[in-house]
C-alpha cells in the first residue's frame, strides 16, 4: 500500500523500520513541529522527521493536522492509509477521510483499557500486571475506534514505564505492520471496542511525579518507576528538588515516619507509610546522577533530616 506515516518521538522509530522492510510504499512523515532544545534552544526536527530526512522521505510538520495546506498536500499525496504511533496531535474527520483506509493507530494499552496519552505510565502506576499494544482504526474520539488486533506484554515488578514502551514499540510494530498488510489483503476485521473496562490514561504532568511519602512503599515504588524516564519522579530536600531514579522497597526494614532519611552503611532509607524503600540514583539541581549513598555522604546528612 501506500502510506503516510504520522508520529513524533523515538518511540516510533522501530514502526518506522519495520514499515520501510515492510514492502509497503512510505511516501511521507507527518510529525509535530520542530521544536527548541538546549541550552541554546535552537529548533530541532523530531526523531520520527529526523529518521525521515536521513532517507529522503518528505517530511509534513503542520501545526494542526485541520490546515487546508497540510489536508491539500495529504491529498495530493494520495495515501491508501496513514499508520500513526504517537504522534501527539488530534486529527480531524476532513484529514481522517483523506486516505482511502483511514488512519490505523497503534496504542500502547489492552483497549479500551488507558485510552489517553500516557497509557504506558498509568498502568506501571495503577500497579498492573499485564499490558499490551492495540492497532486500531482511529476516529475523532479519543481511542475509540474499532480494533484490528492485538498483542499482551507482562509488566515486571521492576519495570519503569521507559523499559515497558521500549519493548511495546519493538513488538508493536510488527503488529502494526501485520495489520497494514491484512488490511491490504482484504483479510482485516476490526472488532469495536467493549463498553466495559474503558480507563482513562491522561499524561502525567511533574506534579504527578511528585513522590507522596505519606504512601504506603508499593505506591511510592509505583509512582517513580512510571515517571521514570519522564517527566521524572522527584521530591524536595533542603528547599530544592532532587530528583529520583527507582527505589526498592524494604520488607521488615527499620520504622521511619514518612520522609524521614536513614543513611546506613550500605544504602540510604526513607520512611513511607509502610515500610522504608531504598533509593537508587538521585539527581541534585545541577548535579549528575549519582548513587544515593554517594550524595548522602558528601552531604554529611544530619540525622534529622526528611524529604518533604
Amino acid at each position: 500500500m501506500r502510506l503516510v506515516f504520522a508520529g513524533t518521538p523515538a518511540v516510533t522509530l522501530p514502526a518506522l523500520d519495520a514499515i520501510a522492510a515492510s514492502g509497503h510504499d512510505l511516501v511521507a512523515v507527518v510529525t509535530r513541529p520542530d521544536a527548541p532544545a538546549g541550552r541554546g534552544r535552537r529548533l530541532v526536527r523530531s526523531p520520527a522527521g529526523a529518521w525521515a530526512d536521513e532517507r529522503g522521505i518528505e517530511v509534513l510538520t503542520p501545526a494542526r493536522p485541520r490546515e487546508p495546506e497540510f489536508q491539500a498536500r495529504l491529498r495530493e499525496l494520495a495515501p491508501d492509509c496513514v499508520p500513526v504511533v504517537a504522534y501527539g496531535a488530534l486529527v480531524p474527520k476532513e484529514a481522517l477521510e483523506i486516505p482511502k483506509r483511514g488512519w490505523i493507530n497503534l496504542h500502547f494499552s489492552l483497549l479500551p483499557a488507558w485510552r489517553g496519552a500516557a497509557p504506558v505510565q498509568h498502568a506501571v502506576l495503577h500497579g498492573d500486571t499485564v499490558t499490551g499494544a492495540s492497532v486500531f482504526q482511529l476516529e475523532e474520539g479519543m481511542d475509540t475506534g474499532p480494533v484490528y488486533g492485538t498483542l499482551t506484554e507482562e509488566i515486571k515488578p521492576i519495570d519503569t514505564s521507559g523499559d515497558l514502551l521500549e519493548r511495546l514499540a519493538v513488538s508493536g510494530a510488527g503488529l502494526l505492520v501485520a495489520v497494514l498488510d491484512a488490511i491490504e489483503s482484504g483479510a482485516a476485521r476490526a472488532v469495536p471496542q467493549p463498553a466495559d473496562g474503558v480507563s482513562l490514561a491522561p499524561k502525567i504532568t511533574v506534579d504527578d511525579a511528585e513522590v507522596r511519602w505519606s504512601e504506603p512503599a508499593f505506591a511510592v515504588d509505583r509512582r517513580v518507576r512510571a515517571c521514570t524516564p519522564a517527566p521524572g519522579a522527584w521530591t524536595t530536600f533542603r528547599g530544592d528538588r532532587l530528583k529520583l531514579g527507582p527505589v526498592r522497597p524494604i520488607r521488615y526494614g527499620p520504622e521511619l515516619q514518612p520522609g524521614d532519611l536513614l543513611v546506613e552503611k550500605e544504602r540510604v532509607l526513607v520512611g513511607t507509610a509502610t515500610d522504608p524503600v531504598a533509593l537508587g540514583e538521585v539527581k541534585a539541581a545541577g548535579k549528575k546522577s549519582m548513587p544515593a549513598l554517594d550524595w548522602a555522604r558528601g552531604l554529611r546528612l544530619d540525622t534529622a533530616e526528611r524529604f518533604a
